[in-house]
């Protein structure tokens, strides 16, 4: 499965797991994290990727189908496919639900998380490692388009990956499906696209060079800058 993809199947905290997976599943429709027409996995096995109920599935994907983001289709070859959005993501409206203490938390959890797999990558990355992230990074910094959030995503899993650490990386698709759509969307402003392409280049070349310390308070000020921006354009709400 393609990195960035294992955001949108990560398992779900406890509370409100409607809910969850819809806004789950919702967001990497809209981000493009989930292709149009692409088929989701059987009810089955995207229950057990989510940590859910085959029940609680089943109402999520039910609530997904009246939004229109996905349809089902009967017979052979049948199954739950997705449909693009009507309208593109909107970040206000996703801002919404989250206080700004909720945001800030959120986000100084996943600076310690992206920085520390930074500094360790940085000092356990392999070549093939690294070549992963200037793959990453040169189709990121090439013109926006509807794949942005995608790379996004998947460059901060190769940082992860390339740490050698398992915990870490299950933490760090955990926390970029909580906040990793709001983030992207953050990056990829007009105002903030040039700000982040160097941030991303800064964080390659540390690992690259084995800066471990530099590799990490990159990683850290990238996230927190993004999520100073969240937090400012929640208050104004």
């Amino acid at each position: 499965m393609d990195s960035a993809r294992l955001v949108a199947f990560a398992p779900v905290d406890n509370t409100a797991r409607v809910h969850a997976v819809v806004r789950r599943l919702g967001d990497a429709i809209a981000l493009g994290l989930l292709a149009d027409g692409e088929q989701l996995p059987s009810e089955t096995e995207l229950a057990g990727h989510l940590g859910v109920s085959t029940v609680t599935l089943r109402e999520a994907l039910m609530a997904l189908r009246q939004q229109g983001l996905i349809e089902t289709r009967r017979g052979r070859g049948g199954g739950s496919f997705v449909r693009a959005p009507a309208r593109p993501f909107d970040l206000d409206e996703r801002l919404r639900p989250f206080t700004a203490e909720e945001l800030r938390d959120l986000g100084d959890h996943y600076a310690a998380i992206a920085g520390t797999a930074a500094r360790l990558a940085a000092r356990r990355s392999l070549p093939g490692d690294v070549a992963r992230l200037r793959r990453s990074l040169a189709q990121l910094t090439g013109p926006p388009d509807a794949r942005r959030a995608r790379l996004d995503g998947r460059l901060h899993l190769e940082i992860a990956g390339a740490s050698q650490s398992v915990r870490l990386t299950r933490e760090e698709i955990r926390l970029q499906a909580d906040i990793g759509p709001l983030l992207w969307a953050v990056d990829a402003l007009p105002a903030h696209r040039g700000r982040a392409g160097t941030e991303h280049t800064a964080i390659v070349e540390a690992i690259a060079g084995g800066e471990d310390g530099r590799a990490r308070d990159v990683a850290e000020s990238h996230i927190a800058h993004a999520v100073e921006h969240l937090i400012e354009r929640r208050l104004a709400l």
